[in-house]
């Protein structure tokens, strides 16, 4: 497989590349959709949220963090975890306005 040239896109096309990589992985979708719902917590109640080993857990909330989707802020011993709202609504906007460009086209055969 060939090497992606980013340098022959925009940075916003290189970004939404990189959030919908992160995105990508079934785990990292149901942990956002925990800490949606929970608003923050720690690593070891998404381990038992999720039900996937703690170094696992680690390595996709590293993930989901290097894209800025989620921040953690450190409590004692543990760090806790939560969305990144700012961020969070800079997707969506990212995400709607690829979206919203489509234009239903009725003839198209495909």
């Amino acid at each position: 497989m060939g090497v992606t040239k980013t340098e022959n896109f925009t940075a916003q096309q290189n970004e939404l590349a990189n959030i919908a990589k992160a995105l990508g992985h079934p785990a990292r979708v149901a942990i956002i959709q925990h800490l949606l719902k929970v608003n923050s917590c720690i690593c070891g109640d998404i381990v038992n949220e999720v039900n996937l080993a703690q170094p696992t857990i680690s390595r996709h909330l590293k993930e989901l963090k290097a894209v800025g989707i989620i921040k953690g802020t450190i409590e004692g011993t543990s760090i806790n975890y939560c969305i990144d709202g700012q961020k969070w609504r800079v997707i969506q906007a990212m995400f709607n306005g690829l979206f919203d460009t489509y234009v239903p086209d009725f003839s198209c055969d495909c």
